[in-house]
């Protein structure tokens, strides 16, 4: 599948991100690749495949979720640039349009 400089622009502009006319090329060039392989591996028959989950036989490492104290909201607010209320201010980052 090919993917042009339009696309980029659009996902640059969703991610709000600068991208030079050369790094367009590049990205519109690398992500036709990345789709070129995946719809290569579209074509092989999966269906009766068993899902998994990882193939290295990792199990989960992260902690129990438990309950535990929470520092007070004065100290957590102490270093906040901005205030609002009980919690940060944070500036919008959305356009209206």
């Amino acid at each position: 599948m090919k993917i042009g400089r339009e696309e980029v622009e659009r996902v640059a502009l969703l991610a709000r991100l600068r991208l030079t006319e050369e790094e367009k090329d590049v990205f519109a060039k690398q992500l036709s690749q990345i789709l070129d392989h995946i719809a290569h591996l579209n074509r092989y028959e999966t269906a009766e495949v068993e899902p998994t989950t990882t193939v290295t036989g990792q199990v989960n490492v992260f902690r129990d979720d438990a309950v535990r104290p929470s520092l007070p909201v004065e100290q957590v607010l102490a270093n906040a640039p901005e205030r609002e209320g009980d919690g940060f201010r944070v500036p919008k980052i959305i356009d209206e349009r």
